[in-house]
């Protein structure tokens, strides 16, 4: 039997101005684009004309922060957009082909009620939609939902363990052909395959069964960002995407077989979970144009929004009292995404930046891997991390909206798809069947 050809794997990140943190300050980005539904279905539309797999939400239940002066200048945004789910829904009915995927924390939700969502979901897409797991790293969530105290890290991830189960035990409520509709017998469904749940744990106690029908296609892809320990351990058994963000090709190359390991020791099936890593793409015709748009949008950071930043990617800690020309300080482990604070330390102190110089490179690819170059140069990076085994595909999160996922619609895909990497047509009808080529 002939193998099968591997695909690398792309997403569009959706963040409505676009990823770079001062993006919704340019003249050609249109500021309230997050409550403009036609803005969200255009980029849509534009994803699934590229044959982009997914689209991705990414979303927070609160505002992050309490300086309202630096959260006005549009510091750590999610303020302004759409809810995640119910966005889905409207373009489950605008799009045909391309996945849906939304953020919900197994946090604040309850399992039974985002298993029903999600269920829904699934049908109202054909099978298109994903859930985007997280624990929450936002101490400012917990005062909207009647706690002071954020639940500690070991914590939110025991929660999350349980959640998951819950979660896709409910998805497996019903076999495919359970609902008989027999009006003869008077049969609705047949309660032999029926599968109540009756879950008794340490966070849950839920009965079942969930109340719709299997999801077509199997269930919703579930997908995870954490890397903490506990993250990778929950990804590596119950996830079916890892959305990574690492900017070094060796730790990048080095995660994506520990992840690997990690799930063949779960009995995964091979080639799980999908691995993508987040890119910020500045692309130009030549260096010096790609460059140059980079430093356009850099010269809109203002220093409260990148200070406050890099204070909350490190968890929130205070930097106020030192001096911004000076070294990073030795840092404490915080109740957030203690994965991401390592990464970021370990970022400043290779490369010599003050914290100045890391605010504002933060700040312009928040966290994810920034690549300036031409086409062909942005191709070349993804083709090397796709073909050595240090990602299985590409998160795209334009840097701003829609001008720079139109470039790399028009001027990066002609390129990948040239090279053979991607594909020029969906084969498959669902999320599921797309990520399993």
């Amino acid at each position: 039997m002939t193998k099968q050809r591997r695909i690398m794997k792309l997403g569009a990140f959706w963040y409505p101005t676009g990823y770079h943190i001062a993006a919704w300050r340019h003249p050609d980005v249109m500021p309230g684009a997050g409550v403009d539904i036609q803005q969200c279905i255009d980029f849509a539309k534009l994803a699934e004309k590229a044959c982009f797999d997914f689209i991705f939400f990414a979303d927070s239940l609160a505002v992050k922060g309490d300086d309202w002066h630096v959260l006005s200048r549009g510091a750590h945004r999610y303020v302004g957009q759409f809810e995640p789910i119910t966005l889905l829904a409207a373009l489950s009915a605008a799009t045909r082909n391309i996945g849906l995927i939304a953020t919900a924390s197994t946090t604040y939700h309850h399992p039974y009620h985002l298993a029903r969502q999600f269920a829904s979901l699934a049908h109202i897409s054909n099978g298109r939609v994903g859930w985007n797991l997280v624990t929450s790293q936002n101490p400012f969530e917990s005062k909207n939902f009647g706690n002071e105290i954020f639940p500690p890290h070991d914590e939110r991830y025991k929660r999350a363990e349980e959640f998951v189960d819950v979660v896709q035990g409910l998805w497996q409520s019903w076999d495919a052909d359970a609902f008989s509709y027999n009006k003869q017998s008077g049969e609705f469904f047949d309660v032999r395959k029926m599968r109540p749940l009756n879950h008794n744990g340490l966070f849950f106690q839920v009965r079942g069964p969930l109340n719709i029908p299997a999801c077509p296609g199997g269930p919703p892809i579930i997908v995870q960002a954490g890397t903490s320990e506990a993250g990778r351990r929950l990804a590596a058994r119950t996830c079916d995407v890892i959305f990574s963000a690492q900017y070094d090709f060796l730790a990048a190359q080095q995660e994506y077989h520990g992840l690997k390991q990690q799930a063949r020791a779960f009995s995964r099936d091979a080639g799980k979970p999908v691995i993508m890593t987040g890119i910020l793409p500045f692309i130009g015709s030549t260096e010096k144009k790609a460059q140059d748009r980079y430093e356009e949008f850099q010269s809109l950071i203002d220093e409260s929004v990148g200070l406050s930043f890099l204070e909350m990617q490190l968890g929130g800690i205070d930097l106020s009292h030192y001096d911004l020309d000076g070294p990073l300080p030795s840092l404490p482990l915080t109740e957030g995404s203690q994965s991401k604070q390592q990464r970021i330390v370990s970022m400043a102190q290779e490369k010599k930046l003050s914290i100045r110089q890391l605010y504002r490179h933060l700040a312009g690819s928040r966290g994810h891997k920034l690549l300036i170059g031409s086409p062909r140069k942005i191709a070349d990076h993804m083709e090397h991390w796709f073909r050595e085994h240090a990602a299985d595909g590409f998160n795209i999160m334009a840097p701003w909206l829609p001008g720079g996922m139109d470039d790399f619609v028009e001027l990066v895909i002609p390129e990948l798809k040239r090279r053979g990497l991607i594909r020029s047509n969906y084969i498959g009808s669902t999320l599921r069947s797309y990520l399993e080529m």
